[in-house]
């Protein structure tokens, strides 16, 4: 899905609404999607596995949160990306808080993952108060660098020169 969609709140959004379709009828939370901040590129592999933690604490909220509303804040900071999923649902049990413990390899894999991106992932939870998710990563590492206006200019002569080549 995100080899396609470069907008990653868009893909946030789109797998909210897959998740919705699959959830029954009459217990649907509302997830709300807010972006803060200018979009800035990420790098791809930065950009899949955001995507990747955004949808594992997504479907942890649908599936077991039992919440009644979901947000999702995506934040782009000159200095870092911040990703935060919330919900008000009944909360994590403080065992499976304790990261990878038994078959819950979700939180450790998120854990992981925030790790090798060069960031951070904090979990909060506490029963029948909901739970909050956020991953930090420094912008060093988390946005494409942009060219520089000499690549930039080098590019457009190039595209130019090759669309008048005969």
């Amino acid at each position: 899905m995100m080899a396609e969609q470069h907008d990653l709140a868009g893909a946030i959004c789109a797998l909210g609404q897959e998740l919705a379709s699959e959830h029954p009828e009459g217990r649907l939370p509302v997830l709300v999607v807010h972006v803060r901040g200018a979009s800035q590129a990420l790098h791809p592999v930065v950009r899949d596995a955001v995507f990747g933690i955004a949808g594992e604490a997504l479907r942890n909220a649908f599936h077991h949160a039992d919440a009644k509303q979901i947000e999702v804040e995506l934040c782009h900071h000159r200095r870092q990306l911040r990703l935060r999923v919330r919900d008000d649902g009944k909360g994590i049990d403080p065992e499976l808080l304790r990261l990878g413990r038994g078959r819950h390899f979700g939180l450790r894999g998120m854990s992981e993952h925030a790790v090798r991106l060069g960031g951070k992932l904090a979990v909060w939870s506490r029963l029948d108060a909901g739970t909050e998710v956020e991953l930090s990563i420094p912008g060093s590492h988390a946005y494409a660098p942009r060219p520089s206006r000499s690549v930039w200019l080098a590019r457009k002569v190039r595209r130019q020169t090759q669309a008048i080549e005969w």
